[in-house]
């Protein structure tokens, strides 16, 4: 038997399928590592939830900054809490003991 001879366009074939995966190829990788690829909107999503935590906490901190700021305005006893705790003020008339702090027994001296 004779053997069929093999087509003349194979040798094309095989070029028109290495360019076909050389571009899938190519275009998986932008779509992995690209401007808008996978990775890059998993490292704007982890972004996000960071910049929303940190909104979140200057958040608080606005609203307690805010609640500070009229009682300092309103609350004339929040002015001398302030004057004693931070300012070392006291009224006419009061008398302020200071006791020496207890020292710290030595290593060896355990109570029993």
């Amino acid at each position: 038997m004779a053997s069929a001879p093999e087509p003349e366009f194979s040798g094309s074939k095989n070029y028109v399928t290495l360019w076909l995966l050389v571009i899938i190829v190519i275009m998986s990788g932008y779509a992995i590592f690209g401007e808008r690829g996978v990775l890059r909107i998993l490292q704007a999503e982890k972004q996000q939830e960071r910049l929303e935590q940190e909104l979140e906490r200057i958040t608080q901190e606005q609203q307690r900054l805010r609640e500070e700021i009229e009682r300092l305005r309103n609350d004339k006893d929040y002015w001398e809490q302030l004057a004693r705790t931070k300012l070392g003020m006291v009224r006419e008339g009061e008398l302020i003991y200071h006791l020496p702090a207890k020292e710290k027994k030595a290593r060896g001296d355990k109570p029993q």
